[in-house]
């Protein structure tokens, strides 16, 4: 499965569509234009016949960074 999570990979589907075009499509990856027409939502992105799974995930990188620096200070 390919993933696209933060920033550009949840918020820009035209990036979402050149890095598979581009750098995915030898693997038989494909992305559903309808489906890749989202913002920030969970969803499967692929084609049905895509050899692999496409995703977008949303993150919250604010809590990741908080939950990081509470570790690193109470080690």
């Amino acid at each position: 499965a390919i993933s696209f999570t933060a920033g550009v990979g949840e918020n820009d589907k035209v990036t979402r569509q050149i890095v598979i075009d581009e750098y995915f499509s030898y693997l038989g990856a494909k992305i559903d234009p309808e489906r890749n027409n989202v913002r920030g939502k969970e969803r499967l992105i692929s084609t049905d016949d895509s050899k692999v799974k496409i995703f977008l995930i949303p993150t919250n990188e604010e809590l990741a960074i908080a939950r990081d620096t509470k570790r690193l200070i109470e080690a």
